[in-house]
């Protein structure tokens, strides 16, 4: 009935398989690109964080984020998560920390008047400005730590955080 050229159906048998194989690999290759790696990412949000009050606008003030249990106390600065360094006008500063993963956060400010970046002490307590998230005032009672400082962020957020002068 049909007579089938046996050369011909091999170099079409062939050719298809080869079509069909590169385009395996084109799919396989696009799924592990550059390109396709945007549109699986977390999502990432903003944190604004205002300070006011600010005694005088001698220095700078320096925000400091957390993202770790234990991470504060943190006297000498050392796990910070981000830190920014902003100028203060008429006794107020603000930061915004950009393309932050969501988590649990703690905020540490300081009022770094001669710019040392270093929490200067007389007797023990800071003679500079220091404030913490979610902290009214500081004391032997009410110590600095990460679990109630910190915050969920899931959203893009503005936090408000008092200085405490000693």
């Amino acid at each position: 009935m049909f007579a089938v050229d046996k050369k011909h159906f091999t170099h079409v048998i062939s050719r298809q398989s080869v079509v069909g194989f590169s385009f395996i690999i084109f799919c396989l290759l696009m799924a592990v690109s550059p390109f396709s790696w945007g549109s699986t990412s977390e999502p990432s949000y903003s944190l604004s964080v205002n300070v006011s009050d600010l005694r005088n606008s001698k220095g700078v003030v320096l925000f400091s984020l957390y993202n770790k249990e234990g991470s504060i106390p943190d006297e000498h600065y050392t796990n910070t998560y981000r830190q920014q360094q902003v100028k203060i006008e008429a006794g107020h500063a603000s930061v915004t920390f950009e393309n932050l993963p969501k988590g649990r956060y703690a905020i540490n400010i300081l009022h770094d008047e001669n710019q040392d970046q270093a929490i200067d002490k007389g007797f023990f307590l800071p003679t500079e400005g220091v404030g913490f998230s979610h902290y009214m005032s500081i004391g032997l009672q009410n110590r600095p730590n990460f679990k109630k400082a910190s915050f969920m962020l899931d959203s893009d957020l503005t936090k408000q955080v008092k200085i405490i002068y000693f």
